[in-house]
């Protein structure tokens, strides 16, 4: 069966119902989905955009209609036929739906509310790179990504789907890491690295690691959770060019852990490249202590270390998603002794304004004095350590 080729405008057409009734059989009936359904290309062609096409596909609240009315120009809705295939669509409160589809509630902006939550353009010396820690840079290589997720804490500069950064203005950045002998890791984000064509990742890829004292380098990605296809032969070679390479994966719902993504990871890990995976704490997605651990379990199971549980920033139109930081230090307290320590994330709140990230953990320790610890353990135990003198 060939691919369909329209998602990207407004249905008009004969053809356009053509698209929503066909891609309403893929989603309801998987051994219907043609070869096409695999290709990535294809995915990010007919990604979900429009209001009418979403109508066609799942009964959407009064609210949701207003959110993807207003979503227009960055952080446009944009869902690939894969990610949207996994929203419950009989259920209101299912926790992929509630992060890609546009709500009412993200036009309501608080005075707390920040356009640069984490403070990264105030730390930029060039276009495109932040320096915000001592030993270490975050490049932002493009503003796409495969699907835009309503909480994004870069919904400033997300979403224009513009061309990756300039060549010239990557020279600008590398010339900036190389005057740093201090900067030995590299983290590159965007928007999603894995968007961009593989020769031109690799291009990147390749003049970072001709730097000498760069000792490592990072990919910043939610593209294996939400467009899985991507990670293909081609790409998973030539990352492996690179190594020490590391992927920090953006998982937020075990209900993301499918066969496609097990696929996806193990292709990466098979490689030889270390996953590790970041989650944001989010409202009515993963803020109970049973659905964390369940997620962290799933991520082990597919060698991806949970790595950072993130209190959701303070980015404008977040309100609805986010909760008070106890519920993300009572997930860890009720974690910690419960399950392996391998399924710990470390609980961080990345500091308005440009702090950078404050761990934040419940309180272990009791008391301290000259050659005595008080300490408390996961079942409210009180121990005494006896230092040395």
């Amino acid at each position: 069966m060939e691919g369909l080729s329209v998602a990207t405008e407004p249905p008009s057409s004969n053809l356009a119902r053509k698209f929503t009734s066909e891609l309403a059989e893929y989603i309801e009936y998987p051994e219907a989905r043609p070869e096409c359904w695999y290709d990535w290309k294809w995915q990010l062609k007919n990604r979900i955009r429009s209001l009418e096409v979403i109508r066609e596909l799942i009964p959407l609240s009064r609210r949701e209609e207003e959110g993807i009315k207003r979503a227009t120009g960055r952080l446009a809705m944009a869902i690939t036929p894969y990610f949207f295939s996994l929203i419950d669509r009989g259920d209101q409160r299912c926790p992929i739906r509630k992060q890609a589809i546009p709500r009412l509630e993200e036009f309501t902006i608080s005075s707390s509310e920040m356009n640069d939550p984490c403070g990264e353009d105030s730390h930029s010396p060039v276009p495109g790179l932040v320096h915000r820690y001592p030993d270490r840079v975050l490049l932002l290589v493009t503003d796409s990504c495969a699907m835009y997720c309503r909480y994004c804490t870069r919904k400033r500069m997300v979403g224009e789907e513009l061309p990756p950064l300039s060549m010239e203005c990557f020279e600008d950045a590398l010339r900036y890491i190389k005057s740093k002998k201090t900067i030995r890791d590299v983290l590159i984000s965007g928007g999603d690295p894995l968007m961009m064509k593989t020769e031109i990742l690799e291009t990147y890829l390749k003049k970072l690691r001709a730097i000498p004292h760069i000792e490592m380098i990072r990919l910043g990605t939610r593209v294996p959770v939400t467009l899985p296809m991507r990670v293909d032969e081609a790409l998973v070679n030539m990352l492996r060019k690179y190594h020490p390479l590391y992927l920090s994966i953006h998982f937020s719902h075990f209900k993301e852990v499918t066969p496609d993504v097990v696929k996806s990871c193990a292709m990466l890990a098979d490689a030889g490249i270390p996953l590790g995976s970041q989650t944001v704490l989010l409202k009515g997605v993963n803020d109970r202590p049973a659905t964390m651990k369940k997620l962290m379990h799933e991520l082990l199971k597919i060698r991806v270390r949970p790595y950072y549980l993130y209190q959701c920033d303070m980015a404008m139109g977040t309100a609805h998603f986010r909760t008070p930081v106890s519920v993300g230090m009572n997930i860890i307290e009720e974690l910690r002794g419960h399950t392996t320590g391998y399924a710990l994330p470390t609980f961080v709140v990345d500091a308005p304004g440009g702090g950078g990230k404050i761990p934040v953990t419940p309180t272990y320790l009791i008391s301290q004095a000259k050659g005595r610890v008080t300490l408390r353990n996961y079942e409210n135990k009180i121990y005494d350590y006896v230092e040395p003198e």
